[in-house]
């Protein structure tokens, strides 16, 4: 992976203890972190400074956190912008409407600098993995995956994945007629020991579904484990 002093780190954050904490505990891993406060604030900077990541706070003023995702995963230019969001609201709903929405991760309050910055490291260890030379290619049926180009075509159609749904396409597709547990699939795509809820997994297989259309039949649910896709018929 590129070093972290050639990483850019936006960090959206309107409690600005909070958000100098992050700043530093990210700049002496070696990032290069710039801030914003508000949600109009963020936007401007994200087009302005292209970061490898941003770093985004739920409850923002003037436009919330989850506007602000939807905005960026709205555009072309940002659609797969990795994003881990911040939240100091504890209800599973309000993860899971973050996910639904396009963010690749999340923070609940009151958190550990050095546990973000475990996850801004996996999430960038995530999108460089997948432009690594390997076997770029993987197909499923009418579906191409190009890990070079970080690309995914369906019915030559081109879809836009965030850098977890690609992730765990990626993974669906090196392992088929496998039964992945949520488990497995968090360790192998997240990147790191995870100690959240499984249910991030369901929301990232609905997403793919929304978006590939030829997985709503591919992808199959094992009741009280998790998923696999299917194996093509020869």
């Amino acid at each position: 992976m590129a070093p972290a002093s050639s990483k850019k780190i936006l960090v959206v954050e309107d409690e600005r203890d909070i958000l100098q904490l992050v700043k530093l505990y990210l700049e002496k891993d070696g990032y290069r972190v710039s801030t914003a406060t508000t949600g109009p604030e963020g936007l401007k900077a994200v087009k302005a400074e292209h970061p490898d990541v941003l770093v985004l706070d739920l409850m923002l003023p003037d436009m919330d956190g989850l506007e602000v995702c939807k905005r960026l995963r709205a555009d072309q230019q940002t659609a797969t912008l990795p994003i881990i969001m911040l939240t100091a609201k504890a209800e599973e709903s309000d993860t899971i409407i973050g996910l639904e929405l396009g963010a690749d991760d999340y923070v609940t309050k009151p958190f550990s600098p050095k546990a973000l910055v475990a996850r801004v490291k996996a999430l960038l260890r995530r999108v460089e993995r997948s432009r690594e030379d390997a076997p770029s290619r993987s197909t499923y049926g009418a579906l191409v995956l190009d890990r070079d180009r970080h690309e995914v075509k369906a019915n030559g159609k081109d879809i836009t994945l965030t850098a977890k749904e690609f992730g765990l396409l990626e993974y669906l597709l090196q392992h088929p007629g496998r039964v992945m547990t949520r488990d497995v699939l968090l360790n192998a795509v997240w990147g790191y020991e995870y100690y959240g809820t499984t249910r991030t997994i369901d929301v990232h297989v609905r997403r793919l579904k929304q978006k590939i259309p030829l997985l709503n039949d591919a992808i199959i649910s094992i009741k009280s484990l998790g998923y696999k896709l299917k194996e093509r018929e020869t």
